[in-house]
């Protein structure tokens, strides 16, 4: 029975991307794009499996075959979320000089990842509605999170080696303050409360310097 899950389904008013995506053998990263869009217009509380599947224009089935249910779905959405973080991080990470450098061009990666990409970044911290015991979202967790302590602590990153992960139980101070830091910054603009999107990040520019200037780890 399977065999039929994926069947491609075009539902009235969905184009022929989804399907084409299908037939390529890319129906999961159809999927996830699908329910990254849907998140965008909605919020995560608007979200929908199977709208999802209508957008990607398979049948209703084909989602749970891949993902289990909303919550699997969900957890991939905030997995490539912080895939594409740890990417950011550590591309700003490699072009710094020093300690300090590495610390402020991460901050600026994290808050520049965060407005464009704001229905990934706000996926990927809402735990009642994804799996935080997958694997691979505490893999790409553990790697964002490694690359910003190794930059407080001021060693190299081993993006090859094992991932690190926070321990809420006991966390790094110093690393916890630039990430308390950098996020609150970067929520209060997804939140509103700087303005609308194109002034808030206006005002990011303008801020984000003399915040971090603030930060003594």
């Amino acid at each position: 029975m399977s065999e039929h899950l994926d069947t491609v389904k075009p539902s009235k008013g969905v184009g022929t991307a989804g399907a084409a995506a299908y037939h390529h053998g890319d129906l999961r990263a159809a999927l996830i794009e699908a329910a990254t869009a849907i998140l965008r217009e909605r919020g995560i509380d608007g979200f929908s499996l199977r709208e999802a599947a209508r957008r990607a224009g398979v049948s209703p089935a084909a989602p749970q075959h891949h993902f289990g249910d909303a919550r699997g779905l969900l957890t991939a959405v905030a997995t490539e979320g912080f895939r594409m973080l740890g990417d950011a991080l550590a591309a700003a990470d490699s072009a710094a000089m020093d300690r300090d450098g590495r610390i402020r061009a991460q901050g600026r990666a994290y808050v520049a990842f965060a407005l464009d990409h704001p229905a990934a970044f706000d996926t990927m911290w809402r735990c009642a509605r994804i799996d935080t015991g997958d694997a691979a979202y505490a893999a790409a967790a553990g790697r964002a999170f490694g690359l910003l302590k190794a930059a407080v602590d001021g060693t190299p990153f081993e993006d090859d080696g094992p991932p690190s992960a926070s321990n809420p139980a006991a966390p790094d101070p110093k690393a916890m303050a630039c990430w308390s830091l950098v996020h609150g910054l970067a929520r209060l603009a997804l939140d509103g409360a700087l303005g609308p999107a194109e002034a808030a990040r206006g005002a990011i520019d303008g801020m984000l310097e003399p915040v971090l200037d603030c930060l003594t780890v």
